[in-house]
Parts: C-alpha cells; sequence; structure tokens
C-alpha cells in the first residue's frame, strides 16, 4: 500500500480513539454500575475496540516511513498497549479468572476469534536489531570457549564376550547369504518365464484386451469422478482451492513490497538522525546567545521587581523546582484560582484564634458526632455504590496524543512532500526547547551567584545562606536513610559475569521459537459454559493471548512496564508436554531477552555456602538488569517449597534458594524489565501459600480440546514433512488422541514420519492407523489428574475469590427461599 493509504487508516485509527476516549473521559462522571453482568459487558466491548485500534497501530508503524509521524504513533501505540492492559487487570478483578470468554461481543462486533489475537509489534525486535546481534556473537563467543576448554570424553568401547561375538558374526553372514539365495531365486524364475512362454490364441489375446480394457476404463472413470468431487466440494465451500493453499503472486509481490518499505524506513531515520544533529547544532550556535542574555536579562528584573516590592532580595528556586522555569511558566486561569484559594486558607490559618476552653470541648464534641455521621454516610455510600472504573495512566497520555494529531498531523498539507521525508522546521521547535532547558541550567547557576554577591553588597544578609545549608542539610539526612544495594562485583566487567554465568550454565540461549508456534484453537463453548454455571478449561489459544499480554508487552515496551501494573513473577502450571518449556523461550525470542536459568536442578552444587548463593543472585539479577529485558527461568518451581523433600533429591538441595530469591525479587522496580517464569508440573507436593506468595500471575495450562489437537496434528504433521490427504482420517486421530499433550504427539509424528516415509507417500499415503500404536505406548493426562489440579487452583487466591463470588449467589438465595417458606408455614 502507498504512503497516502496508510495516512488514511492513521486517521480512521485516531477517530474510533477519540471516540473511545470521549466514552472514558465523559464530561460527567458515570454513575456506578451495580449489575456485575453489564459492567463486564462494558469492559469486554472497550477491550475488544482497543485491540482493534492495537492491530491498526501496530501495522502502520511498522509500515509508515516517516520518521516524526512514526514517533507521534509509537507515543499512541505504547498507550493503547497499556490501556489493554489496564482493561484485561479489571476483567480479571471482576470476574475473578485469568480467561475470559467474549462470544457475544465478538458477535456484535462481526468479529472472528482471530481478530482477538494480541499482535506482538515488531519493533521489539526491529528497533534493536544491532544489539541483540552483537548480545548473540558474545554469547556464541563465549560458548565456543567453553567447549574449547572442556576436555573431550575419552572412547569407551564395550567389552563383549565370545559368545555375543559368534552370535553377531552368525547373524551377519546368515542374512548374507539369505540376500544372495532371494536374488539367485528371482533370477531363476525370469529365466523360466522367458523360456514357458508359448503362442496364445485368439481367444487368450482377446481375453487379455478385455481384462486390459476394464482396468484402463475403471480408473479413468474414478479418476474423472474423484476430479468432478473436488470441484463440486471447492464449489459449495467445503474444501480450500488448492491455488489459495499457496501463497499468490499478489501477496508475494506485497511482501516484497513491505520488506522495501522497511529498508526506506531505516534510510529515512538515518537521514533524520543527522539532521537532528546540525540542527541542534546551528541552534546552538545562532540562537544560543540571544536565550541566554534573554533569560538573565528576565531573572535580574525579577530581582529588582521583588527588591522594590518586599525591601529585601528574593530567595531563588532550587533545581528541583526547576529553577528559574518555575518563575516564567504560563499558568491557566484555573491554577491562578487555585492558587489565590491556597494562600487565603493559608492566611486564614495562620490568624490568632482566642477561644474558651468550653467551646473547644463543645467542637471537639461536635467533630466527634460529625465523624460518626460522616462514617455512617460513607457506609452507606459503599453500599450504595457499585462498580467503577479504575484510575487509568494511560488515557491522559492519550488524550494529550490524540490532540496533537488532530492538531497538527490530520490538517497538515504535504503534497510537497512525496517521499515522506523529515521537516526540519519542526526538528527546530522540539530542540529549542531541549536547548533552552540545557542554556537555563548553566544561566541558574550564574545567576545564583549574582545574587549572592547582590546579597552581600546591598542587603549584607547572611541568613539566607544559612537557611539555605540547613535544607541542603536536611535533604542529606533524609538521603541517608535509603539504603543502597551492596555491589559484590565492582570490580568486573559485565563480559568477565557473562562469561561465568555461561560457563556455569546460568546464562543459555534461547531457542527459536515463536510464540505463533504454539499451536492451540479458541474455546468456542467457553460463554456457554459460564452461563450454566460450569468454569471451563481453558484453551490453547487463551494461553497464548495471556501471555502476550502478562509478559511479552510489558518486557518489549520501556513505557508500558513503568506505567502498568507491575508483574514480577509468572507461575505456569500444567502436565508435561503442553508445553510451558516451549512458552518461556517464546517469550524471550519475542522481546529479545536474555535467558537465566535458576532451576533448581541446574543450580544445584554451584555456589556452595551462603556466600556463594549471595554471589550468585547478586550476579544474575546485575547482568539481568543491565541486558534488559531478561527472563529468569525456574524449572520444576514446586521443588523449591516441596512439602517434604524426597530422600533422592536431599543432596541435591532444591529449597536452597526458598528464602533468597523472594528477597532478589523485591529489589525488582518497575524501570528495571526483568520477569521470573517458573514452570511446574507437580504444584501439589509444594506448599501453595509460599508458591503463591512468590508468583503474583499464576496460570493453569490444560491439555488441548478437540479443536486444538486437529489444529496440532495438522500443522505438526505437516512442519514434519508428511502430506495430509484424504486417506489420512485426522477427526478420528484426534477423537482418539483425547488427553494426549503436544509433546505425546510430537514424539509420535517423529516415529512415524521419517525421511524413508515421506518418499513413500506418493504411493502409500499416511493414514491414521500407523500413529495408533505408538501413541498407545505413551500414558495419557488423565481426568483425575486434569481434576487434581484444578482443584489445586481453586485453592490459590484468585481461585479462592472466583468459588467465593460463585457460592455467593447460592447464599443470596438461600435466605430468600427461608423466608418463602416461613410465609407458607404461616398460611
Amino acid at each position: 500500500m502507498s504512503q497516502r493509504t496508510y495516512n488514511q487508516l492513521w486517521a480512521d485509527a485516531q477517530l474510533e480513539l477519540s471516540r473511545l476516549l470521549n466514552e472514558e473521559l465523559p464530561a460527567e462522571p458515570r454513575r456506578p454500575e451495580k449489575d456485575r453482568v453489564v459492567f463486564f459487558q462494558r469492559l469486554a466491548m472497550l477491550y475488544v475496540r482497543y485491540i482493534q485500534i492495537f492491530r491498526q497501530l501496530e501495522e502502520l508503524y511498522d509500515q509508515v516511513v516517516h520518521p516524526q509521524k512514526r514517533r507521534v504513533i509509537r507515543a499512541i501505540l505504547e498507550g493503547v498497549m497499556g490501556r489493554v492492559l489496564e482493561l484485561k487487570n479489571e476483567m480479571v478483578e471482576k470476574e475473578f479468572s485469568e480467561y475470559h470468554y467474549m462470544d457475544d461481543v465478538l458477535h456484535d462486533f462481526k468479529l472472528t476469534p482471530a481478530d482477538l489475537e494480541i499482535p506482538i509489534p515488531r519493533y521489539f525486535i526491529s528497533d534493536r536489531s544491532k544489539e541483540l546481534q552483537e548480545r548473540k556473537t558474545m554469547l556464541t563467543e563465549i560458548l565456543k570457549m567453553v567447549e574449547v576448554t572442556e576436555s573431550p570424553e575419552p572412547l569407551t568401547t564395550k567389552d563383549m564376550s565370545q559368545e555375543e561375538a559368534i552370535k553377531v558374526i552368525q547373524v551377519a553372514e546368515r542374512a548374507r547369504q539369505g540376500r544372495l539365495r532371494a536374488k539367485l531365486n528371482q533370477e531363476s524364475r525370469n529365466m523360466n518365464r522367458m523360456y514357458s512362454t508359448k503362442d496364445p490364441g485368439a481367444a487368450a489375446i482377446e481375453l487379455a484386451t478385455v481384462c486390459i480394457q476394464k482396468v484402463w476404463r475403471g480408473y479413468i472413470q474414478r479418476k474423472r469422478v474423484k476430479i468432478a468431487r473436488e470441484e463440486e466440494m471447492i464449489f459449495l465451500g467445503m474444501v480450500m482451492d488448492p491455488k489459495y493453499q499457496v501463497p499468490c503472486p499478489a501477496v508475494i509481490t506485497a511482501q516484497a513490497n513491505e520488506a522495501c518499505t522497511r529498508i526506506k524506513r531505516e534510510d529515512h531515520n538515518a537521514d533524520y538522525q543527522k539532521s537532528v544533529v546540525a540542527v541542534t547544532n546551528q541552534l546552538q550556535e545562532v540562537e544560543g546567545l540571544d536565550m541566554s542574555k534573554s533569560m538573565k536579562d528576565q531573572i535580574r528584573q525579577w530581582f529588582i521587581e521583588c527588591r522594590d516590592a518586599t525591601g529585601s532580595f528574593p530567595d531563588y528556586p532550587d533545581e528541583e523546582d526547576g529553577g528559574s522555569a518555575l518563575l516564567f511558566t504560563e499558568k491557566t486561569p484555573t491554577q491562578l484560582l487555585e492558587e489565590i484559594a491556597a494562600k487565603e486558607e493559608e492566611d486564614a490559618n495562620n490568624k490568632p484564634k482566642a477561644k474558651d476552653e468550653k467551646k473547644e470541648k463543645g467542637k471537639k464534641e461536635e467533630k466527634k458526632e460529625k465523624g460518626k455521621k460522616d462514617k455512617r454516610k460513607e457506609n452507606e455510600e459503599e453500599e450504595e455504590a457499585g462498580l467503577k472504573m479504575l484510575p487509568s495512566a494511560f488515557l491522559s497520555d492519550l488524550e494529550v496524543e490524540s490532540k496533537t494529531f488532530a492538531d497538527f498531523w490530520k490538517t497538515r498539507n504535504e503534497s510537497r512532500n512525496f517521499h515522506q521525508r523529515h521537516e526540519v522546521e519542526l526538528i527546530k521547535e522540539e530542540k529549542r526547547k531541549v536547548i533552552e532547558a540545557e542554556i537555563r541550567v548553566q544561566v541558574d547557576e550564574q545567576m545564583r551567584q549574582e545574587l549572592a554577591e547582590l546579597k552581600l553588597a546591598v542587603d549584607k544578609d547572611k541568613g539566607g545562606k544559612t537557611k539555605g545549608n540547613a535544607k541542603k542539610k536536611k535533604g542529606s539526612k533524609s538521603g541517608k536513610k535509603k539504603k543502597k544495594e551492596k555491589d559484590l562485583t565492582a570490580d568486573r566487567t559485565l563480559e568477565s559475569l557473562c562469561q561465568e554465568l555461561v560457563e556455569q550454565g546460568l546464562l543459555k540461549q534461547a531457542n527459536n521459537v515463536r510464540l505463533q508456534d504454539y499451536l492451540g484453537d479458541y474455546n468456542y463453548l467457553g460463554t456457554t459454559l459460564r452461563q450454566n454455571d460450569i468454569e471451563p478449561m481453558p484453551s490453547l489459544s487463551d494461553v497464548r493471548q495471556v501471555l502476550s499480554l502478562y509478559a511479552i508487552l510489558p518486557l518489549g515496551s520501556q513505557v508500558v512496564h513503568e506505567k502498568a501494573t507491575l508483574i514480577k513473577a509468572i507461575l505456569l502450571a500444567g502436565p508435561a508436554g503442553v508445553g510451558k518449556k516451549m512458552l518461556v523461550h517464546a517469550i524471550c525470542q519475542e522481546t529479545g531477552a536474555n535467558l537465566f536459568d535458576l532451576s533448581p536442578l541446574n543450580t544445584a552444587g554451584k555456589y556452595p555456602g551462603k556466600s556463594g548463593l549471595a554471589m550468585m543472585l547478586h550476579m544474575v539479577f546485575k547482568v539481568a538488569r543491565l541486558l534488559q529485558p531478561s527472563v529468569i527461568w525456574i524449572e520444576d518451581a514446586e521443588k523449591m517449597f516441596y512439602k517434604k523433600v524426597p530422600k533422592e533429591e536431599k543432596e541435591l538441595d532444591p529449597k536452597r534458594l526458598k528464602k533468597d530469591l523472594p528477597k532478589s525479587l523485591k529489589l525488582i522496580k518497575g524501570e528495571d524489565r526483568v520477569l521470573i517464569v517458573g514452570t511446574t508440573k507437580d504444584p501439589l507436593s509444594a506448599d501453595i501459600k509460599a508458591l503463591c506468595k512468590m508468583y503474583s500471575k499464576i496460570l493453569l495450562i490444560p491439555r488441548p480440546a478437540y479443536a486444538s489437537r486437529y489444529i496440532l496434528w495438522k500443522q505438526l504433521i505437516r512442519k514434519q514433512g508428511g502430506d495430509v490427504t484424504r486417506a489420512l482420517d485426522l477427526s478420528s486421530l484426534t477423537k482418539i488422541s483425547d488427553g494426549y499433550t503436544p509433546g505425546h504427539m510430537v514424539r509420535v509424528i517423529r516415529s512415524i514420519v521419517t525421511k524413508q516415509r515421506i518418499l513413500q507417500q506418493a504411493n502409500r499415503p499416511l493414514t491414521a492407523a500407523e500413529f495408533i500404536p505408538p501413541l498407545a505406548k505413551i500414558d495419557p493426562v488423565f481426568q483425575t489428574e486434569e481434576d487434581a489440579l484444578k482443584n489445586w487452583y481453586a485453592k490459590t487466591p484468585l481461585g479462592k475469590k472466583r468459588t467465593k463470588a460463585a457460592t455467593g449467589k447460592e447464599d443470596e438465595q438461600a435466605p430468600v427461599k427461608s423466608k418463602d417458606a416461613k410465609k407458607k408455614a404461616k398460611k
């Protein structure tokens, strides 16, 4: 598409965003909603609409080449991402569940479940491509060094007895003789056929021709019927046309154009950066002196005016308050009225009040009575008040950015800027403010000295200095109270720390896996089941969506991570083979994060003692902060919080990090893009209180449902190189494989779809019966195991809230029934 089309798409997205802002920021605040279902419906509609804007803005940011437009789009995109996260958190708090089903909302907006997928912004990787490449090369070099230093394992030969050796030789010799004998028998049969041929009669020839004709006509007719059937199925829309299964030329050219647009985008951005440097230097040379002179003149005028008005020179504003910029800020009428009201209140409070003790006691009693009344009113208001939207940290930013678009970019004439290059005048407007702020700092230092000299020369007032020193001392005292984290490796470089962590196996390279590779379909019965008071198990698509929101978006964007609800640790609980490890690696790949492995089995025997443990955690968290974003993975997280350590694992000391890791977790702040991800397949063996205290978000990953299994079988067989034809009954295979996880399916497909079997597909296509024997040898995830996981999840904080909300409805209905029963008894 052309840049003009993208500009129109941006205008459409902004129009929808302005409508949403008008709904969320009305002139008069909304009344609290008492009906929880209606409130959740409103949240769901806002959530779906924001996701659609998110998808449009992500596409725009990737394809727009104008560098200054891209910066505006980036700010709006991050605001929309943050708002989506806020709405998700509100839905979790109101519905007491991490997974939500919005079939009715999708139906109203005429959308498909694919439109609910959270897009992962491509700039997470593209904007940091050089940095990520440098990290990758550094890790590969360290890994090569580690492999070279490690001594190769000596080759060991297995001792074999004489009897075993004779058996092996006999088997090989008998096989050779059998092959030779079979070859001789085949040659003798061919010779007999050559010499045993006789001259057939006319009747035999006629029978042979009839037989050949039957076979040929049957083959041709079956082929025609097959083609006609396929054409009919395509016409009815039951089967996809083969030409649409392969990318058509139009799609290929569109992809090529997008790639060219990205290259052009990088060129325009490089030119913009060069222009920024040139314009900044030019402004400093041309306008810098004039700016400093005008500032000094204004400040000197302020000195004189204050001297004339009060009889003494004023105190200079501190740097923390903004310096001299505080004096010349333009204030709105409302701000002025607020300042005047505040001054009047201060004056009224400062006036002396002489009153009798009786009046004071009476006032105290009145205040107590008023306090009691106020508390009663508050309780009544809380009872009457319903559900309200929580305050947002992103709506104000979105409002400002949408206003800049409406005021500047919407009506801007760009007929002369066909190639969408940067505009120098906009750079000058932006950089003037930056240069003015830098010059103001220098001017403030000079004018502070000048003011001190004036005070000494004219007023001879030294008290002001002592006051200023006293203030500074107070600030220093408050600073001493804050404890700084000790740096145990202050004398070491980042490369040496990384090398040591790689050698110890704590810093690893993530597998090349994307989140879209985690296959799974939407849960189409979620809304129906919840309407019937049945809690559905989440689908793999729901898991993928929640992880995008909780892990990938905050790790990829610094702005979203700082302003949104801080999530420090996530626990993925589910049976073996559902893809927990794959999801951890996918998070790292999608955000360009480093992967640290602090699993109990991986840390066993490394850095012994308390000091060694402290050093290990310090190194991991220090490198994780310096090379953020980072993911700290804890496999088998239940081992760290064992109720009772098994005998075979006592030597490994799996509970070693139980006390120190939560302490290190508290040190993670909003600016640190560090996430701890734990995976567990047996959470029942752990202390649930300690586990829930460590992990703020617990996600239950179930075994795949029918729809997800169907997609998994189809896509995994194709990925391995197999052809999915009509001979392969996927529906029956999906039904039979109920209870099996994606890991089980991958293992079965690799054992069946081998290189040799792929070559035989033309003559012998794959069938469902081939996959059943290896599948039968594997134990599935039984219903009892899944029920145990559901019962365990019901004991988590969110699960408890969910059960309380479900039982609350029953408790409300119970007293009504009892009243009706009493009335009947009276009658």
